[in-house]
C-alpha cells in the first residue's frame, strides 16, 4: 500500500465568548502559523445582497447610514432572542462556510505539507464542524473572566455579557469534545508560553511524509 501523501496540518481553534481566541490565534500567526477566520470570512461575505436579507429580517434600522452592518444593534435583537439568532445563522453562515472551506481546501493543496494551519471558528460545534479538522483546540476560561472582559470591551451590562455567554454552547461541553484546551485566565506572558507549548506538542504528534494523528489528552 502506497504511504499517504503528506499535507498540512488543520487545526480548528473554537472556545467561548471573550475566552481569548482571537488573541491565541494573533500568538500562532506570529509564530508562523498560517491563520484563518470565520470572523473575517463572515466581514468578507457581507455582500449588498447579504445585507439586503439582514435588513429585511430584522429591519432597517440594523443598518447605518452608510449602509454598512450596525453590529451592536443587530447584537441587542439577536442576542435577546433565540429565534432571531437562527435567522441570522441561515442568512450568514451558508456564504461564511463557503469561504472557509474554500481556504482550507486551497491551503490543503497549496502549502508545504509540514504547515500548521488554524481556524477560528466560535460556533465550530455548534455548526457541526468538527470534521474539518485533524484536531480542534478550545481556548477557555472562567466565567467570571468571560463578564469581567465582555463589560469593559463591549461596554455591556453584566446581564447582557451574561446573555451573550448563554447565546453558546457551555465551555465545560465544548472542553469535553476537545483535543486540547488552553486556559487564558493568566497574565499575558502564560498564555504566550502555553500556544508555545501547543505547538510543540502539535509538530511533536506529527511525522514527515504521513497525515497528521490526532493527539489524546488535552494541553492545559
Amino acid at each position: 500500500m502506497a504511504a499517504a501523501p503528506c499535507r498540512p496540518y488543520i487545526l480548528g481553534v473554537t472556545g467561548g465568548v471573550a475566552t481569548g481566541k482571537s488573541t491565541v490565534m494573533r500568538l500562532l500567526k506570529a509564530r508562523g502559523v498560517t491563520v484563518f477566520s470565520a470572523d473575517e470570512a463572515a466581514r468578507a461575505t457581507l455582500t449588498p445582497e447579504v445585507l439586503e436579507a439582514i435588513a429585511g429580517a430584522f429591519g432597517s434600522e440594523v443598518l447605518l447610514p452608510d449602509g454598512n452592518l450596525d453590529r451592536k444593534r443587530l447584537g441587542e435583537k439577536v442576542f435577546a432572542d433565540p429565534q432571531a439568532r437562527q435567522t441570522l445563522n441561515r442568512i450568514t453562515h451558508p456564504p461564511v462556510l463557503r469561504l472557509l472551506r474554500a481556504q482550507i481546501d486551497a491551503a490543503t493543496v497549496d502549502l508545504p505539507g509540514d504547515t500548521l494551519v488554524a481556524v477560528e471558528v466560535p460556533l465550530l460545534y455548534e455548526a457541526g464542524l468538527s470534521d474539518w479538522f485533524d484536531s480542534v483546540l478550545v481556548v477557555s476560561a472562567p466565567e467570571p473572566v468571560q463578564i469581567a472582559r465582555l463589560m469593559a470591551r463591549n461596554g455591556l451590562t453584566e446581564a447582557e455579557a451574561r446573555q451573550r455567554i448563554a447565546a453558546q454552547w457551555p465551555l465545560q461541553d465544548k472542553e469535553a469534545r476537545a483535543d486540547h484546551v488552553i486556559r487564558n485566565d493568566g497574565a499575558p506572558e502564560q498564555l504566550a508560553a502555553a500556544v508555545d507549548a501547543f505547538i510543540a506538542h502539535i509538530r511533536a504528534s506529527t511525522r514527515p511524509g504521513k497525515l497528521p494523528v490526532q493527539s489524546g489528552g488535552p494541553v492545559a
